[in-house]
């Protein structure tokens, strides 16, 4: 009963938020309390919330001030350059920008930490997507099937779990995998250039001075063409006709969007004007290498490990707000200009939590595992490496790595032990559907990345679920084919 419930539970959460019935925050809360009373543990729910509160509220707390600390970095101009870089790199291509995502995604996310991750790339991109009037939903989903790849590192957090759980060396597990990673984010970048040519093509025209937003007053003489189907639309109209795909995303996916996300959109697209503008009064041109020497010294940091990552980015935000905003209105001012980004965030996290503890508390989970194990044919058990792979797509999406690495994968281990199969092999397998992990509405760091770049969540999880889903099976047939799953 409890197996039904809980694949129930899941069922109707995706349900709501894809068909945009509720939002995420209250399908979050709502839909896991019905269902604790359904199960007969009501009078429990709030030990449940608050045991699961307990267990990320150092996340929230990091998310809220990371968020301030690189909106500030925006506001204050460290990523103008690199945004302008860039668009000249690209040209105003579309393709190159969403290549460009992916790969940018892939580097930064060598720092181990999914919201870090994000919150650089977004800042990074989002000018870029919304002066080109391009999806953001695909910039969603590319950086967050990249950042999936790449959080196999043994740093990065499923390789440190799984290697603890069965007692194995993180070196063991992750090197022999590095080849049918290598193919996984090869297949995101691929995929990437794919989603980049069907932008092009919904585009048309477009010019480097637009994408810059370059006054009429000083023209550039490079313009970078678009090659369109039809050959006669203008930067202009192609604007026009995106409105609603910057908005959420969800043009790019076919699916439409309202007059009056289209008019958001619009609004978002004059926000993100003054990001580029060179002439914004928050810009610090005299302080951008001590900026940039503060953010390369936090990175340090974290990545060394030095200060729990929320006392990291508490300092740095303080700091950040003290030098670049020493009077007080400024202060207030730039705060209050991301207030909305962090409570977006963090209510997300804390609402994620109720989700969690019922999911954890009641015993559902143990119940869908050991019931979906216990499912496998006895004549599957000499291929348990292909039978966790496959599992690990859809359990690492429905649950925290915690209880997979910690719950599931040793189960599996013992199931495959008994016809042979290694704890490594086993423990090489449960790292493929981490692709799919970070778009698990489980994951806080995937409200980072919608959260910042104003897309659905539903939105993101309709386009990105089948793409990360076959960039999994990448990498396990890539594993399979090199011999190392």
């Amino acid at each position: 009963m409890l197996t039904i419930l809980g694949f129930g539970m899941i069922a109707t959460f995706l349900v709501l938020i894809m068909l945009k019935k509720m939002s995420p925050m209250a399908a979050l809360v709502i839909v896991p309390a019905l269902f604790c009373v359904l199960v007969g543990k009501g009078s429990h729910l709030g030990d449940y919330v608050l045991k699961g509160i307990g267990s990320l509220a150092p996340t929230a707390a990091m998310l809220m001030f990371a968020i301030v600390y690189f909106g500030v970095m925006i506001d204050v101009g460290l990523f103008d350059p690199i945004v302008r870089g860039i668009l000249r790199f690209c040209k105003a291509d579309p393709m190159r920008v969403v290549v460009g995502t992916a790969v940018l995604a892939a580097i930064v996310s060598l720092d181990g930490d999914g919201s870090t991750t994000f919150m650089i790339t977004v800042s990074a991109m989002v000018p870029l997507y919304r002066r080109l009037k391009m999806s953001l939903v695909i910039m969603t989903g590319v950086a967050a099937m990249a950042n999936g790849v790449m959080n196999t590192l043994p740093w990065g957090g499923p390789t440190a779990r799984a290697a603890t759980a069965l007692k194995l060396d993180a070196g063991d597990i992750f090197v022999p995998m590095i080849p049918a990673l290598a193919v996984g984010l090869l297949f995101v970048i691929g995929l990437a250039y794919v989603l980049g040519l069907r932008e092009r093509k919904r585009l048309g025209v477009l010019t480097l001075e637009q994408a810059l937003g370059r006054p009429d007053s000083e023209p550039e003489p490079e313009q970078a063409l678009i090659a369109s189907a039809g050959a006669g639309s203008t930067a202009s109209g192609a604007a026009s006709e995106a409105v609603a795909g910057s908005a959420s995303g969800a043009a790019a996916d076919g699916h439409t969007v309202d007059a009056g996300d289209a008019q958001a959109g619009s609004r978002e697209d004059d926000a993100s004007s003054e990001i580029l503008d060179p002439r914004r009064a928050t810009l610090r041109p005299r302080l951008y290498w001590f900026n940039a020497a503060l953010t390369v010294a936090l990175l340090t940091l974290l990545i060394c490990q030095t200060l729990p990552i929320p006392v990291l980015f508490l300092l740095g935000a303080a700091i950040a707000l003290t030098v670049n905003f020493p009077h007080m209105p400024d202060q207030k001012a730039r705060i209050a200009a991301h207030a909305e980004n962090v409570l977006n965030v963090s209510g997300m996290v804390f609402a994620a939590a109720v989700f969690t503890g019922v999911l954890t508390g009641t015993g559902m989970v143990e119940e869908m595992a050991r019931t979906v194990v216990d499912s496998v044919p006895d004549a599957m058990g000499p291929h348990m490496g292909l039978v966790t792979g496959v599992l690990s797509i859809p359990f690492t999406y429905f649950m925290s790595n915690d209880g997979f690495y910690f719950g599931i994968v040793p189960i599996l281990a013992e199931a495959g032990a008994a016809h042979g199969v290694s704890p490594l092999e086993i423990a090489r397998a449960s790292l493929v559907g981490q692709a799919l992990h970070m778009s698990s509405p489980l994951v806080p760091a995937v409200y980072v990345l919608v959260g910042m770049a104003k897309v659905e969540f539903g939105d993101h999880t309709r386009f990105t679920v089948k793409w990360a889903a076959l960039t999994s099976l990448v990498v396990l047939g890539a594993g399979m084919l090199f011999g190392i799953i």
